[in-house]
């Protein structure tokens, strides 16, 4: 669980921030600890102090955590890129997925054409690199998901692409 505040010597971030007093039964007193004011003020910006605190709510309390976690990384990445958010990033982290799916396919292709240039003559025989082969457990498979496009939609994850309203 979070850290929560004591109550009696410094509120909560989020009630500095609101100019309140730190309530014992504060709702965001155990996720926006004094010492975090950044945290709470990028949440509170990106998102009300009011959402926030209805979101906290209708949660379970041991998601809550999670729950400001992933709004505190949301909020931050929207603070750094107003227009795509963590969408942003993650679309970033998928061509780069794509990019290094295509350079390991590149690889074993090459690893597969040195195999078969040692197994017709282009080695020893009797050398230990010959069982480099294809049944020699040196493929890596490269997708970890059914399809080249991890989103079922080409231009999904090109940043500033055309057509796409998201």
């Amino acid at each position: 669980m979070a850290s929560s505040s004591s109550y009696s010597n410094s509120p909560c971030a989020a009630c500095k921030f609101l100019r309140r007093k730190c309530m014992p039964d504060c709702i965001f007193a155990p996720y926006f600890p004094p010492e975090e004011p950044q945290k709470f003020a990028n949440v509170h910006k990106i998102f009300g102090a009011s959402n926030v605190s209805k979101l906290l709510n209708e949660v379970l309390p041991h998601q809550r955590e999670d729950a400001v976690n992933s709004l505190a990384y949301e909020a931050e990445a929207r603070m750094k890129d107003p227009v795509y958010g963590c969408v942003g990033a993650i679309s970033v982290l998928q061509r780069q997925v794509i990019r290094l799916q295509k350079e390991l396919d590149a690889t074993n292709a090459d690893l597969m054409r040195y195999a078969r240039n040692i197994d017709h003559g282009g080695g020893s025989s009797t050398s230990s690199s010959h069982n480099f082969g294809q049944n020699s457990g040196f493929y890596f498979s490269s997708s970890p998901w059914s399809c080249d496009d991890p989103c079922g939609d080409s231009t999904h994850h090109q940043r500033g692409g055309g057509g796409n309203n998201m």
